[in-house]
């Protein structure tokens, strides 16, 4: 099926055979390409009817491309060749990818973290340009990166607005502000297409174009993909994906991804998104773990945990080769991306969630906004340790009085089918260090680990951390910024803004009753390389979880 290739053994080659037999005979295939609304259920009808433009995009996706070849030669010509792509959730994460998969350089600020933003501001403006893609056009990260850009423009007497290009949805208040700003140019994506679905719209075509991805080559291989996937067949590959995503027997919920020299870097973290996005949800869900080959996940096989092993195209294994539960996908990024998509959708079904709405993405945005209106004290540490303040409540700290005691309660609260969430609100370019704590911890604990960095996280795995199924412990990690950096006319810095972010997002996992470990590095550097000791000691002690 055009360029993608999937093979399938153990459990998930039997939820292949038990749920796309079903899936052909509700003519689910033909029934999605139609657009048909009701596939989900009645709750889910509603929002299904207006979210389903991704799949006949083309047309109008081409239709873009040489207005942004047009823009990148014109910006070209006027030594303009430094894109900053300021974005969030989706509107970050497909663009990331595809210029990564090019080897073209894009800039991608998805931080608020005061000292990222800064390191992106002081590089070359004279040949920068930034992209401001924001579904709602009102997206605080995203408003909070271009006040402080179009200021930095104006300070070093380069005409602002001849360097501001907006990707939003028809109608928004970005839109409306941006015209009236003179902006250099305005694209407005479909409405009809969740940020999550975005990749093949403006939101993932604009800054990828304008840094120079071969976008056309793109959409091609998608649509190839997508001709196929309309077939009532139990050769559909999207069916037979979206059935090992949701049709295990018993669930397995943790889907770990390794990549094996897919030439895709960073696709799992675009899938990450995407999957936890749409069906973590009332309960249940899918939780996705971006691991390696070496990860301790893939050594022993947990029962509630499914590898997906990203592979080169030319090499995907025969079924005959594999053992175990496993899943090989491969194939060029345009297929790769328009087939998740499809078979998210379809293991939505099989979930019985509607994989196009995010209850519970709100919640963390709105207790950060009442952090920044109100402007509360610090919550006092409980104890500091070395160069790391301690927080937490009574019944997860305990008696702690180390950093490693706290570790410890914390892995001793996570279920037997639990998971663990380390989430870094940092400069994920000059701490990305702290990513190699994910391995040992997943070998202390002998469950799934996972890593985000924040506020990044909070529009991804962040709604199926309080929507999903109720088994995680959150590790919070946040740090001292040397100097801050103001939000032009707005009463908080960047800062404030990012630490409301935490402590709005911690508030809200306790409230669900989520056990919640914060630390603080006073001094980043001896905090990380403290941190990362500590946690070596713990994976070479074998600490095992507890089955709270």
């Amino acid at each position: 099926m055009g360029s993608f290739a999937l093979t399938a053994s153990g459990a998930a080659l039997a939820a292949v055979d038990s749920a796309v037999p079903v899936l052909v005979a509700d003519r689910f295939a033909s029934r999605l390409m139609a657009k048909d609304a009701t596939l989900w259920g009645a709750d889910a009808e509603a929002e299904a009817s207006i979210r389903l433009g991704w799949l006949d995009l083309f047309e109008a996706s081409r239709a873009l491309l040489p207005e942004i070849a047009g823009l990148r030669a014109d910006l070209n010509a006027e030594g303009v060749d430094r894109i900053v792509l300021c974005g969030m959730g989706g509107s970050s994460l497909a663009p990331e990818v595809i210029t990564r998969e090019a080897g073209v350089e894009l800039v991608v600020l998805d931080a608020t973290d005061p000292q990222q933003v800064r390191s992106a501001l002081e590089a070359d403006l004279q040949r920068t340009a930034i992209v401001v893609s924001s579904k709602s056009g009102s997206t605080v990260e995203t408003d909070s990166q271009r006040r402080v850009f179009e200021q930095a423009f104006t300070d070093a007497g380069i005409d602002a607005a001849s360097r501001i290009v907006i990707v939003t949805d028809p109608g928004s208040p970005l839109e409306e502000a941006s015209r009236a700003a003179g902006y250099r140019r305005i694209f407005t994506a479909d409405p009809g297409v969740g940020g999550r679905y975005s990749a093949l719209t403006a939101f993932g075509l604009v800054p990828s174009g304008l840094a120079g991805a071969d976008i056309e080559t793109l959409l091609n291989d998608a649509e190839d993909s997508a001709e196929f996937l309309g077939d009532d067949d139990s050769g559909n590959v999207g069916l037979q994906l979206g059935a090992v995503l949701g049709g295990t027997a018993p669930l397995r919920d943790k889907i770990v991804f390794a990549d094996a020299g897919s030439g895709l870097p960073g696709f799992a973290d675009w899938a990450e998104q995407l999957i936890a996005e749409s069906t973590g949800k009332l309960g249940t869900g899918l939780l996705p773990v971006v691991a390696s080959t070496d990860a301790p996940e893939l050594a022993d096989v947990a029962d509630d945990v499914l590898p997906v092993i990203l592979a080169p195209f030319d090499e995907a294994p025969s079924e005959e080769s594999t053992t175990g539960t496993r899943v090989t996908v491969s194939g060029s990024l345009g297929s790769q991306m328009f087939v998740w998509e499809y078979a998210v959708t379809v293991a939505g079904r099989l979930l019985g969630i509607n994989p196009f709405d995010q209850p519970d993405v709100e919640a963390a945005k709105k207790a950060a906004r009442g952090m920044l209106d109100a402007q509360p004290e610090p919550t006092p540490a409980a104890f500091t340790d070395g160069a790391i303040e301690v927080r937490g409540d009574d019944d997860l700290l305990g008696s702690s009085t180390t950093v490693r005691d706290a570790l410890e309660a914390l892995l001793a609260a996570i279920p037997a089918t639990g998971y663990l969430s380390v989430q870094a609100y940092l400069d994920r370019h000059a701490q990305a260090a702290l990513e190699g704590v994910r391995a040992p911890l997943a070998a202390a604990t002998g469950r799934p680990v996972t890593f985000g960095w924040g506020p990044r996280f909070l529009h991804s795995t962040g709604q199926y951390h309080k929507g999903g199924s109720p088994i995680g412990a959150y590790l919070q990690l946040t740090g001292a910024s040397s100097t801050d950096l103001a939000i032009p006319d707005r009463p908080f810095t960047f800062g404030e803004l990012i630490a409301a972010q935490a402590a709005g997002d911690a508030q809200v996992l306790g409230d669900h009753g989520r056990p919640v470990l914060r630390l603080h590095l006073a001094d980043r550097a001896a905090g990380v390389a403290q941190l990362t000791d500590v946690v070596a000691s713990l994976a070479a002690g074998d600490t095992r979880r507890g089955n709270g």
